[in-house]
């Protein structure tokens, strides 16, 4: 076997390395590249279980980020039991294959209660008077307290929020560091989040990406430096590429419209009532799963959504099952934007009855992603010092909302989901064996590959 170690350089492509990234440039042409065919969904958890399973979203059933519960009546999003995941993973053939194999897993999803030998994941604790703490879950469990002795806390906040920046990125390099000098794991996967926030933020030409991709390049070239020193092989890849985008598309005020979503009034605000409702979207980026209780409303719902400007296509299960994304957590149509716009998970429709999750940072009550949730409010005044006046009063005792979050679409300028136009703009694979595609012509990879060219690398001696 072969240690082997796979950065993921979230929301990387070839068009930006055209920036200035010289560790990543350097890597790119002392090594061998192919860019990988954008996954559907092309989203973190979906992208993820494909590379690790080698299995399209319509195998391993995850369709998204999150998906509807039927059996609960019920959105699910962000879980992280690993055994969501159906499928054998990278690390499970590799342990068949030798048995003195062993894996490490710092923050690729799904993480939770996995057969990795090492894992790292945050885990926040959720105190019962509405605190959100920092913190990890990991494998093998005192490795939670080794490495916030030695790190510090994880920046939690620094790793999601409007607050979402290059600290969570720099930790988990440093926890990588510590994971290898402790375990020696024969494969070691490593995410990194950094780049997807401004280029979500600020789109992928902006200025501030171009930093971001600077900042990112750095810890890149500190991790190909310790894993060459340690005599691993280094495949650096991405999920996916972040599109330009200028429209918002809430598909839920649609439905709602029409007469088919159904609400409740709690505290004062609208909460999607999904077991009432003959149909409503979960929106992931520029992907919607539409879940219809009746049949007979599928056409019909079809027909409406067809005409909805911004929505590029309405695929029916049918049309899921030729592309490999059916599944029994399938919405009944899956709504895909055009490239220029994301779908708002918004169904209140005045934002006076919004709930009050929605001003906050709220992954898991959220029915549908909010990319909103990296940016203060820009109506809102000194929002840090709110947020600082907000976090002394939960100190004290008292139950108090971070409502930081605001409803303006328009400041997201990056989204992701289909495919783009041009594979450059796509996500990519470098790997630090110059000769590993000698025998391979193609211009791309199907995502459903990956997993077997890690294995390629953990076993083959060229």
């Amino acid at each position: 076997m072969q240690k082997t170690v796979v950065i993921n350089v979230v929301g990387l492509t070839k068009s930006l390395l055209a920036f200035e990234s010289p560790n990543l440039k350097s890597f790119l042409r002392e090594g061998a590249s192919r860019s990988i065919e954008t996954l559907i969904p092309a989203v973190t958890c979906s992208v993820q279980s494909t590379y690790l399973t080698g299995l399209p979203p319509g195998a391993h059933g995850i369709l998204g980020n999150g998906w509807y519960e039927r059996s609960l009546n019920q959105h699910l999003f962000w879980h992280q039991s690993n055994q969501l995941v159906q499928g054998e993973k990278v690390w499970e053939v590799a342990k068949r294959r030798d048995p003195a194999f062993s894996c490490a897993n710092l923050f690729w999803w799904f993480n939770m209660y996995s057969s990795v030998d090492v894992a790292v994941t945050p885990r926040p604790i959720y105190a019962a008077d509405g605190r959100k703490i920092p913190d990890l879950w990991t494998n093998p469990p005192a490795l939670r307290d080794l490495l916030q002795a030695e790190l510090g806390r994880f920046p939690l906040f620094n790793f999601w929020g409007p607050t979402a920046s290059l600290p969570s990125s720099e930790w988990i390099r440093d926890a990588s560091f510590l994971v290898e000098k402790n375990f020696h794991p024969t494969l070691t996967l490593i995410y990194l989040p950094h780049l997807d926030y401004d280029l979500q933020r600020f789109g992928p030409q902006s200025a501030e990406a171009q930093q971001a991709l600077l900042d990112i390049d750095k810890i890149c070239g500190e991790l190909i430096h310790f894993y060459r020193e340690v005599g691993a092989k280094i495949v650096l890849l991405s999920e996916y590429g972040i599109q330009p985008v200028n429209k918002a598309v809430a598909i839920n005020r649609v439905l709602r419209e029409a007469g088919y979503l159904s609400v409740r009034t709690e505290l004062g605000g609208e909460i999607l009532d999904c077991g009432a409702s003959e149909a409503f979207a979960l929106c992931d980026h520029q992907l919607a799963q539409i879940y219809i209780r009746s049949s007979k409303n599928v056409l019909p719902i079809k027909k409406l959504l067809s005409s909805v400007r911004g929505i590029a296509a309405v695929l029916d299960t049918e049309a899921q099952r030729e592309r490999n994304i059916l599944h029994a957590r399938s919405g009944e149509l899956l709504c895909l934007s055009e490239a220029d716009a994301w779908f708002s998970y918004y169904y209140w429709l005045e934002d006076s009855c919004a709930p009050d999750f929605a001003r906050t940072v709220d992954i898991h009550r959220k029915p549908g992603y909010d990319p909103l949730e990296l940016f203060f409010d820009p109506k809102l005044s000194m929002p840090r010092l709110r947020m600082a006046k907000t976090l002394l009063l939960k100190k004290l005792g008292f139950r108090s909302l971070f409502r930081v979050v605001g409803f303006d679409e328009s400041l997201i300028r990056g989204s992701h989901g289909v495919a783009p136009g041009r594979l450059e703009d796509g996500p990519i694979l470098i790997t630090s064996e110059p000769s590993f595609f000698d025998r391979d012509v193609r211009e791309s990879m199907r995502p459903e590959e990956v997993r077997d060219l890690i294995l390629s690398h953990l076993f083959s001696s060229a």
